[in-house]
């Protein structure tokens, strides 16, 4: 807990009227939230003010971020009385480096409207309760872009992680840089670089994101009067990256986008993006399988519902389709783009070996999966034999991707994909998968809600191994209800209830309970 005031000693009749500014920094470990700390103490002390830094740590990384406070005030001589925390609606800025800890800061009170210029980077970090639910737990992003702004007299933000990661450092240069352009302190820029070049770490690449993300904050500082100055994390739709590969198969790819373009203009994007997953997991062929699936569901929606049903085929289809084997795990894993990536990750610099490490538990069940459909069932068909080849292979592997013999292991793998239609688990994954796509295209004509909400209990069916066979469990039992659930009117209402039931616990308690009240329903009647 640094105090870089005990130097500095108070000037015979000086006055004591300047106002002191508070300001929070909110960061997690690894971002760099001291050094920030630190640079902002150091530019205020070269620039005549008295400074106080100090400290305040998190539960843990991303349960509670630690709190930086920083206390200021012009040096007139008297030594001013700081304190060692902020206070609720007491805080004149606050710097937050992930989104969603701007947004805690709002509940904890540190943000008011009057007062608080908040500036915050919009890229998010998962918090642990978001990765632990089964479902989609992230929390939106768009909620706290317009609470923030409501809440804050200024409010500035944009990607200073993206900022930090393209000049090679650490995402506290580009906060400093968002501050420096905030004008929300009486500094000069040049105070600010000579802070951050006097740490002589790194000096380069520090000041080149705290000069991009400096541009960056004068120009939504810029903002019209009377606008809120934000800027949003990134923007919606839009196509993916271009295509690209040999003209045989970019032949093939243009007339599956040719039929993409002949879709209904709601379904399009939602098409487009489930077409390029299904190709990149299989081909071009498969392409066409998606696409065919997807006009039957189209065939049956209507405009009046906003292609609703349509929507949720094209992308639980795609979901559907490219299910997690062997072969995918393989295949994503000696892929030259998963290598850039980590070393990227990482830090690796140019030149420097890296060595990494892959683990793999495969079961019985995976291993039939990869085998000819005929001699995959003939095992599982035989229990003594499968759990006799079980004992042998069930047992988690550390393979070296880095080493010939482990990066040729898991190529070969990935390469069995060519094979793939003729393996066991194609031959499973398609049988459930036309079972639930028929399900659902049943009940469209007669109950257009119900068809789209069973398209949509394909959010429960996902992961590897373990898991997948978990989510697959959850999934038939929301639609067993479905004959309970026959004639009323709420069934649609009823199976959205029960996939989130689902979706809410890894154990399925609250899946029990809901199912048990649908089993009542009849007896009211």
């Amino acid at each position: 807990m640094p105090d870089h005031s005990s130097a500095l000693r108070p000037k015979a009749g000086a006055s004591d009227d300047e106002r002191v500014i508070k300001l929070a920094v909110l960061a997690v470990g690894g971002q760099g939230g001291g050094v920030l700390a630190d640079w902002i103490t150091d530019v205020a002390e070269r620039s005549g003010y008295i400074a106080q830094s100090t400290s305040v740590a998190g539960v843990a990384q991303r349960t509670g971020a630690t709190i930086y406070y920083i206390e200021m005030a012009r040096d007139t001589g008297r030594l001013p009385v700081f304190a060692l925390s902020p206070s609720q609606g007491d805080v004149d800025i606050l710097i937050a480096a992930e989104l969603m800890e701007a947004g805690r800061a709002i509940i904890r009170g540190f943000v008011t409207p009057e007062r608080t210029t908040l500036i915050t980077s919009s890229h998010r970090i998962a918090a642990v309760s978001e990765k632990i639910e089964p479902g989609d737990g992230r929390a939106s992003s768009e909620k706290v872009h317009a609470t923030a702004q409501a809440a804050s007299k200024r409010f500035i933000a944009f990607d200073m992680e993206k900022i930090a990661a393209e000049n090679g450092t650490m995402i506290s240069a580009s906060l400093l840089g968002a501050l420096a352009g905030s004008d929300a302190l009486p500094f000069t820029r040049e105070s600010y670089e000579q802070a951050v070049s006097a740490g002589g770490r790194d000096v380069k690449a520090s000041l080149a994101a705290f000069g991009a993300a400096y541009d960056r904050a004068r120009g939504i500082a810029a903002a019209p009067r009377g606008e809120k100055a934000v800027e949003l994390a990134a923007s919606k739709g839009g196509s993916a990256a271009k295509v690209g590969g040999p003209e045989t198969l970019l032949k093939g790819w243009r007339e599956l986008a040719a039929r993409v373009e002949a879709l209904p203009e709601p379904v399009r994007d939602m098409a487009l993006r489930g077409l390029k997953k299904v190709v990149d997991y299989q081909d071009i062929a498969y392409g066409g399988e998606y696409l065919d699936r997807l006009d039957r569901a189209i065939a049956l929606d209507r405009s009046e519902d906003g292609y609703a049903l349509s929507i949720a085929a094209a992308k639980h289809l795609a979901n559907a389709m490219c299910y997690d084997d062997m072969i995918r795990v393989a295949d994503l894993k000696t892929r030259s783009t998963r290598d850039k990536r980590v070393r990227k990750e990482v830090g690796v610099k140019e030149g420097s070996v890296l060595q990494v490490t892959e683990y793999f538990h495969p079961r019985i069940e995976e291993f039939c999966g990869t085998l000819p459909a005929g001699l995959g069932l003939y095992i599982e068909n035989r229990p003594k034999l499968a759990a006799f080849l079980d004992r042998r292979i069930n047992r988690g592997r550390h393979i070296r991707t880095d080493s010939l013999t482990g990066f040729a292991m898991l190529w070969f793998i990935g390469g069995l994909r060519r094979w793939r239609r003729r393996l066991l688990r194609h031959k499973v994954e398609t049988a459930h998968l036309e079972r639930w796509y028929e399900l659902a295209l049943a009940h469209a004509r007669e109950n257009y809600a119900l068809a789209t909400e069973i398209l949509n209990c394909r959010r429960l069916i996902k992961g590897y191994s373990d898991t997948h066979a978990r989510a697959q469990s959850k999934f038939d039992r929301v639609l067993s209800a479905l004959a309970m659930l026959r004639g009323r009117e709420d069934a649609a209402d009823w199976i959205r209830r029960l996939r989130e039931a689902a979706l809410k616990d890894e154990q399925g308690d609250m899946l029990d309970g809901a199912l048990k009240t649908v089993a009542t329903l009849d007896e009211g009647r």
